[in-house]
């Protein structure tokens, strides 16, 4: 059933499309009720919108902190059709509201903002507009309610077919739509706070509350999952995107998938961890070439392709600098699915062009890690929660346990292999030179199948190679594999019951070894 609307009360942050809205609204005969900026706002296009102030007989306090939270607003929007909240409403002499449009202050932009102050960040917690959103919205069997410019073409639409009414289909449809969005903009809020100590100082790390709410915004609406069979979206999270996956701006290619997502998410995150220019090519989340170049991106690229080239066709390539024209040539080479990068130069999108179902991905300038933050895993019947793994001990600071320590050469491509191998999944093996991965074992039952998977994937000798694994070597079976490949020293956490009888190994073959102390499991 239609409810004709009669009277509606305006009060939007976001003025887009509003002059179109307001011009359908009088065009059927109805009154408008609004508040501060968007009370000026229609004024300034020729309209004579009724000043909440006027309609409630109340000023506006506090610096406008208190405007719409009066009996004559809300009991406007609650009252039902009912004899009795009739009777009572015309007692008290409180008139129907059969519109609302609101939407709220800009929380999430704002903290969204690098530096944005905390108490920049608190006046734009909004309180009336979600109060009027959700009493609108409770009463959607008598109220149409509206909470985002997107839905006006829609609303004008109806009204206009409809002779100025809104059917009970819409109004039920929008309303569902105000309870999703308040909810999530009370969670971005408690999300936020959850970032603040009890005396207002921002925490060092971030709490893991005991009430968790994801404010999560869906970005796109995926083809499909990890299979066609699977529905999947992309959501993103509140806060400063910038040098992130929800942050990147897409340039051209085919639509990104699911596993597309993934896939560019590992190679940003790993590609983060140099800080020479670096490419990292990903197959199914995990590295098969890295390499490091203090030449340039396009010869890291080239050495990183020739470590796997099998594996680097119809893969993911993330850089940590520019991509430039000469990159680009190389990367028109060779099938690739999506390249991700800081930037793209004029010449490299020309180029790149051609190759139309490349997806680019720009993110802009890209820091050592991304905000500290949570990943999440959801598992039947919960989620995971667990600290983004930012975590890194250089190999210089690494403690030197074998008779022999390594040489400066082999020092450098262990703290190459090691930032390699907390990327790779675990069980994770990556044999290694100064700037580039020679071989990768990755996601094994067993440390030694890692190994023996490495030493296969190498399409260069390993002869004089360091190796890194994430965890400690439960028998020395393992590092006896990357000894007799030819691997020289060995960077690794340590911890096992078994390290005398490791280090002891290493001592027979002649390796240097390291022990990071900080373990880099990957599931």
């Amino acid at each position: 059933m239609g409810v004709g609307i009669k009277r509606a009360l305006i009060s939007v942050s976001d003025k887009t499309g509003l002059e179109e809205l307001a011009r359908a609204l009088t065009r059927h005969g109805v009154e408008i009720l609004s508040t501060g900026g968007t009370e000026r706002a229609l004024v300034g296009w020729g309209f004579s919108p009724v000043a909440v102030s006027r309609h409630t007989g109340a000023p506006e306090i506090l610096d406008g902190r208190v405007k719409t939270l009066h009996p004559r607003v809300h009991g406007g929007l609650l009252g039902r059709p009912t004899d009795a909240h009739r009777a009572e409403m015309a007692e008290h002499d409180i008139p129907e509201i059969d519109l609302v449009v609101v939407n709220l202050y800009p929380f999430r932009e704002t903290i969204a903002r690098p530096g944005v102050s905390h108490e920049e960040a608190i006046e734009n917690i909004d309180i009336g507009g979600p109060s009027m959103l959700r009493s609108a919205a409770k009463n959607h069997e008598r109220v149409a309610v509206v909470v985002e410019p997107g839905d006006y073409p829609a609303l004008i639409a109806e009204l206009d077919a409809s002779a100025g009414a809104v059917s009970r289909a819409t109004r039920m449809r929008l309303a569902r739509k105000v309870f999703a969005v308040t909810a999530a903009y009370d969670a971005a809020i408690a999300a936020y706070l959850h970032g603040y100590d009890d005396d207002g100082a921002p925490l060092t790390e971030r709490a893991l509350p005991p009430l968790l709410t994801l404010p999560l915004e869906r970005a796109h609406v995926l083809r499909y999952g990890e299979n066609p069979h699977q529905r999947a979206a992309f959501y993103l999270e509140p806060g400063p995107r910038a040098g992130t996956l929800g942050g990147a701006a897409v340039l051209q290619g085919k639509e990104l998938s699911y596993n597309n997502l993934l896939d560019l998410d590992a190679a940003l995150e790993a590609v983060r961890e140099h800080p020479e220019p670096a490419v990292v090519i990903v197959k199914h989340t995990n590295p098969c070439g890295v390499a490091c170049s203090t030449e340039s991106v396009a010869t890291a690229y080239l050495a990183a392709r020739e470590a796997d080239p099998v594996s680097a066709f119809g893969g993911i390539v993330a850089v940590n600098r520019e991509c430039d024209d000469a990159l680009a040539r190389l990367l028109a080479e060779t099938f690739l699915e999506c390249v991700i990068a800081p930037a793209f130069s004029p010449g490299a999108r020309e180029l790149l062009a051609k190759k139309t179902q490349l997806r680019l991905l720009e993110t802009g300038p890209l820091p050592p890690h991304a905000a500290v933050g949570f990943t999440y895993r959801s598992v039947t019947g919960g989620v995971l929660v667990c600290e983004r793994d930012t975590g890194m001990v250089a190999a210089a600071d690494a403690r030197v346990v074998s008779k022999r320590p390594p040489t400066p050469d082999e020092l450098r491509a262990l703290d190459f292999a090691w930032r390699v191998c907390k990327h790779v999944k675990s069980n994770a093996i990556v044999f290694a030179r100064e700037h580039v991965s020679v071989g990768i074992g990755a996601g094994q039952m067993s440390r030694v199948d890692s190994a023996e998977i490495a030493v296969k994937k190498a399409r260069s000798p390993l002869a004089g190679t360091v190796v890194a694994s994430d965890a400690f070597f439960p028998f020395r079976d393992g590092l006896d594999v990357c000894a007799r490949a030819g691997a020289t020293a060995v960077i690794q956490p340590g911890g096992s019951k078994r390290d005398d009888e490791l280090i002891a190994a290493a001592d027979e073959h002649g390796m240097a070894m390291v022990l990071t102390g900080m373990r880099h499991f990957k599931h």
